[in-house]
């Protein structure tokens, strides 16, 4: 069966919910509605640099990635940054993850982005499995300073 990458549009909504939510407790994060919501919203909003897109098979979104575009001080073209890849669990190891990706690097060569990149768990070894095709992890570390909330007090 053909599996087609495509821009997301309003009607994938509730399927875009189920994929992130799965996406969430993948990273053993509880599903946030009003994030949920905000996401949405800036996803769906023109002239905002969150965009995303989904895989179909046989009409069935199977798996989405959400991305921003962004401009940096280390080049003159915007960069892509995929914050997030999921595939339904039941469709994963048939190629979803790959047609994804390789839309957003067909993109690149077409909107003169300087960098597409990405972040994964250390252990996340199916994925890493996957992006080493693509490219060497880049060697970085990441560190992260979250804001103070009556979650994580400072």
């Amino acid at each position: 069966m053909r599996l087609f990458v495509r821009p997301i549009e309003a009607r994938d909504e509730a399927r875009w919910r189920e994929l992130w939510d799965g996406y969430c407790a993948f990273y053993e994060r509880e599903p946030d509605p009003p994030v949920a919501d905000h996401t949405w919203k800036r996803i769906m909003a023109p002239g905002v640099p969150v965009h995303a897109i989904v895989a179909e098979q046989a009409g069935q979104v199977i798996g989405m990635a959400n991305y921003i575009l962004h401009e940096n001080t280390a080049t003159i073209h915007p960069v892509c940054y995929l914050q997030d890849l999921f595939v339904d669990p039941a469709e994963r190891a048939r190629g979803v993850g790959k047609a994804l990706i390789d839309w957003l690097v067909a993109q690149m060569g077409r909107q003169g982005w300087a960098r597409l990149y990405w972040n994964t768990k250390e252990n996340n070894y199916r994925a890493r499995g996957l992006y080493d095709k693509y490219t060497p992890h880049s060697g970085f570390l990441r560190y992260v300073v979250n804001a103070a909330s009556p979650e994580n007090p400072a």
